[in-house]
């Protein structure tokens, strides 16, 4: 049997109080804002995107994101590209656009400056490019 000693006795209510706020305060939620689909002119494959919003304290931000489906819904939707917003950005969408130049090559196009955080270049025989828009100037990446 332990023994509690009574600094440990005094320390249970603030680590309870601590759980409560973590649990309850700094998680108040992630809501989709904006999805879009593209469908690959064979009709094999579909393209999604969406954009999901943090709101809490220290969590705040959007992320956007990309993924990869057969068409036939074969398998789970896989992810191949993913943006981070600032949180003190004016707006969390990027203005991204997919689209699919032939059967096997989706590209990708963003502005509002977000970090691309992860690109796959290839999955399933798809080429996946994605291109910034912004007004920096016009960057491709293959």
């Amino acid at each position: 049997m332990a023994i509690i000693t009574a600094k440990m006795r005094s320390a249970f209510p603030v680590l309870a109080i601590a759980s409560c706020l973590m649990a309850f305060g700094c998680r108040k939620g992630v809501e989709t804002i904006w999805t879009a689909e593209a469908k690959s002119p064979d009709g094999q494959w579909l393209a999604k995107a969406q954009t999901d919003q943090r709101s809490g304290f220290g969590t705040d931000g959007a992320t956007t994101a990309v993924y990869l489906q057969p068409s036939n819904g074969a398998r789970s939707p896989v992810q191949v590209l993913s943006f981070s917003q600032n949180p003190n950005a004016q707006t969390s969408l990027i203005d991204l656009k997919m689209n699919w130049t032939d059967g096997t090559h989706l590209e990708v196009s963003y502005k509002a400056h977000p970090n691309l955080d992860f690109q796959a270049v290839k999955y399933a025989g798809i080429d996946i490019s994605v291109r910034d828009l912004s007004s920096q100037g016009e960057n491709a990446s293959h």
